[in-house]
């Protein structure tokens, strides 16, 4: 038998009805209230960070309630998504790394994120995680190592060509030199217009593979030419007159050098053994 909400029995209590918080959830509020008195906070405004790791959460209760959340640490937890935080808009510290996150969605709704750690989680779509992170553009240091999706062999470049305002990826510096290599490999249009301009006027771009391959054309003998009319012809009885002859049409290579026999050294100078001579130039000439 049902019973309408208006005839129910007064001594049947309404609060039954309403969905207990699971104990997931009342861990992590008992470990929220416990920050909070360590902390010494008496207001929700007054929170600008929250210290949550090892606390073994599964789940995580609504933080929307502190406006002005900055810092969170969450890590080394069992965390598997962060549908809790989509309302906290002035966090700009995130820490989530050894949880088991296997989705980040509605993380774009956190616009002034600077710092995002989630190395050793599950995530397993690089799609999906870049399409998450790609409307936060105050981004500047992330960390996605130990997923499963860095097996792809170009991750990283994946992740620096989609994100280009990282400037910290896995720990590590983004060098220009990645850059460069991201635009070659995932914009091929873009890094054809790159290296085909030159001096402010585009020139030929032969390395695209899609551009026909330009063969110069060779140039042809003119047919009233003949390779007789440039020997020498004239004939010598001695054949050293015509290799003197032939090595007085080479070009003259002049070296010109200090004679340093010619200079005084300092002990001459004391005991001035030597004139004042002055000082020599050797100059040889060879063909």
């Amino acid at each position: 038998m049902t019973w309408p909400l208006k005839h129910l029995p007064h001594s049947f209590p309404y609060w039954s009805l309403a969905r207990a918080p699971g104990p997931d959830l009342e861990t992590s509020r008992r470990a929220v209230e416990d920050q909070l008195k360590i902390c010494g906070h008496k207001r929700d405004a007054d929170v600008f960070e929250l210290f949550l790791s090892q606390k073994e959460l599964t789940d995580v209760i609504d933080l929307s309630r502190f406006k002005k959340l900055k810092y969170l640490w969450l890590h080394h937890n069992k965390l598997h998504g962060i549908t809790f935080l989509t309302r906290n808009y002035c966090l700009k510290e995130l820490y989530l790394h050894n949880n088991a996150i296997f989705e980040i969605e509605g993380l774009h709704r956190l616009p002034s994120l600077h710092i995002l750690l989630l190395h050793h989680n599950e995530l397993t779509n690089i799609d999906a995680t870049v399409k998450e992170l790609k409307g936060m553009l105050n981004l500047k240091t992330l960390s996605l190592y130990q997923n499963p999706f860095c097996q792809y062999n170009l991750y990283r470049l994946y992740i620096i060509y989609h994100l280009p305002g990282v400037e910290v990826l896995d720990r590590n510096q983004v060098t220009e030199k990645e850059r460069r290599s991201m635009i070659t490999i995932f914009n091929h249009k873009k890094a054809h217009i790159g290296q085909s301009i030159s001096f402010g006027r585009k020139v030929d771009a032969s390395w695209d593979p899609r551009s026909p391959f330009k063969q110069k054309r060779a140039q042809r003998v003119p047919p009233d030419f003949a390779f007789t009319n440039n020997v020498d012809k004239m004939v010598f009885d001695d054949p050293e007159d015509a290799v003197f002859l032939r090595s007085m049409k080479r070009s003259v290579m002049a070296i010109t050098s200090l004679n340093w026999h010619t200079v005084t050294t300092r002990e001459e100078k004391y005991l001035e053994e030597k004139g004042t001579q002055p000082v020599q130039m050797l100059t040889v000439i060879l063909r």
